[in-house]
């Protein structure tokens, strides 16, 4: 098991028995950051943070997933929200997002296109008039890119 799977095993029981979605997990070896992202239908508060922080780090403490000293930081995801299961690139299709691949298709790792959609196991992304499928577990890092209007 990988340890980003094994630390998503052990917080979205927490996260979810509390009420929220896990929408991401991102762990910084270099700052020894350790930082959750979670979301509710009526959005995230400070208070919701610190719920989820106060009972989350009991949980690390007892499990130690992690070696060593690190912070453990619980935030709401954003207008560049991190998108990290294949239903969050369903629920925001027509949406603009950056995707960074862990291995370049057609010599590209990264792009910037619309989301189209899911299927199967594949996201879909419109870029001009051209769809393509991005196998879900080709995908190392995948957030939305805001769009502002005039």
């Amino acid at each position: 098991m990988r340890p980003q799977e094994r630390l998503a095993g052990l917080i979205e029981p927490v996260v979810g028995g509390l009420g929220y979605e896990l929408v991401g997990i991102e762990f910084d070896a270099h700052q020894r950051v350790l930082r959750v992202y979670i979301d509710n239908e009526t959005g995230i508060t400070l208070d919701d943070c610190s719920k989820v922080s106060y009972q989350l780090s009991g949980v690390l403490d007892v499990e130690d997933p992690i070696p060593g000293r690190y912070q453990l930081e619980i935030s709401s995801p954003g207008l560049d929200r991190p998108l990290s299961k294949l239903e969050h690139f369903a629920r925001f299709k027509g949406s603009l997002a950056r995707l960074q691949l862990v291995r370049p298709i057609d010599g590209r790792r990264k792009f910037k296109a619309r989301l189209a959609g899911v299927e199967g196991d594949c996201v879909l992304i419109q870029e001009g008039d051209e769809t393509l499928r991005i196998p879900f577990e080709s995908i190392e890092k995948a957030r939305l890119a805001p769009e502002f209007g005039s």
